[in-house]
């Protein structure tokens, strides 16, 4: 009988002096289990370091170890989707480049998936090792999941996970330009683990790869890659406004006739005026980008472009450039 294949999949980014640790304890905790074989998928989202450097000497000692070299950034979902199109194990993890998650627990995490039939087990962190202002959007972004994609109120999914190779495969058949792993998985299945441990401290002392401007790229990625719910919010709010301005306009009638020497005032008409002016423009930003989403989905813009690989299988690479 052949091992069971693990397949590691780490989108690096600024991750020169921190990579080589993550991949070495990767393999020493595999290597405590007889029946599990590994692949380890390196995906050089263009960082600015050295980091690609560094990826090749380990891909040159360590044939199990593949680099997926991007052209240009294109974001995490993108890359960590770059790296399952040359990922081949039976289940998938995926971690972060920087010796936060605590690979360790490699075995608790990988147990509900092998023993109580889950398609997806995530680590649950008590304490998040990142700025306040992180926390803060990574709590509005939950937020937003929930009501959008009808997500579980206590489902987080964190850097550190393991996926069923089938939800793997059903992920990277969405080809669009704005992936959004949290809505790729959860239209695959809801049968979702939490396996609490603690997350670790950075290996290097760089900030968190996300910026604002990125930050607030994704909460609007999630906020319309896999529902149409924001349009019908905008169509609610329109039709609701309507109805406030006819009982206003009824109301101003009936006082006008009630008191014939009141004058309307001008700060109520300002109020309504801008009241209605900023849900029109709001809708139409909305509406803007759905329709400009769906503009550049038409002109074919990639999830990613490979701009070379390491130790890929020949076949793989030849299906994967027919596919992007």
């Amino acid at each position: 009988m052949r091992n069971t294949l693990l397949s590691f999949v780490i989108p690096c980014y600024r991750s020169e002096k921190t990579i080589s640790k993550v991949v070495d304890e990767i393999i020493d905790v595999v290597s405590t289990r007889d029946r599990y074989d590994y692949e380890i998928i390196c995906v050089n989202d263009s960082s600015p370091d050295d980091v690609y450097t560094v990826l090749q000497e380990l891909a040159r000692s360590n044939g199990r170890i593949k680099v997926v070299d991007l052209a240009k950034n294109m974001g995490k979902h993108a890359a960590v989707l770059a790296g399952y199109s040359f990922a081949t194990g039976d289940y998938v993890v995926n971690l972060d480049d920087d010796c936060q998650c605590p690979t360790y627990e490699l075995w608790r995490l990988l147990e509900p998936l092998e023993r109580e039939g889950y398609d997806i087990a995530t680590a649950r962190y008590p304490e998040k090792k990142q700025a306040k202002w992180k926390n803060l959007g990574s709590s509005v972004n939950a937020l937003v999941s929930t009501f959008m994609l009808e997500k579980p109120k206590d489902l987080r999914f964190e850097n550190f996970s393991i996926i069923r190779r089938y939800v793997m495969d059903e992920s990277i058949r969405y080809d669009g330009p704005y992936p959004y792993l949290e809505g790729l998985f959860l239209r695959v299945s809801r049968r979702i683990a939490f396996v609490d441990m603690k997350e670790r401290d950075r290996g290097d002392n760089n900030g968190t790869g996300y910026t604002f401007k990125k930050s607030l790229s994704l909460f609007v990625n999630g906020f319309t890659a896999f529902s149409v719910k924001p349009l019908r919010i905008s169509t609610f709010m329109g039709v609701l406004t309507a109805l406030i301005g006819f009982l206003m306009g009824l109301f101003m009638i009936v006082h006008k006739l009630v008191t014939p020497d009141v004058l309307l005032g001008y700060t109520s008409t300002m109020v309504v005026q801008l009241f209605i002016g900023g849900l029109t423009l709001m809708s139409l930003g909305m509406l803007g980008e759905y329709v400009g989403r769906i503009y550049i989905s038409m002109n074919k813009s990639p999830q990613y472009v490979v701009r070379e690989t390491m130790n890929c299988d020949a076949e793989k690479e030849i299906a994967h450039q027919s596919n992007h």
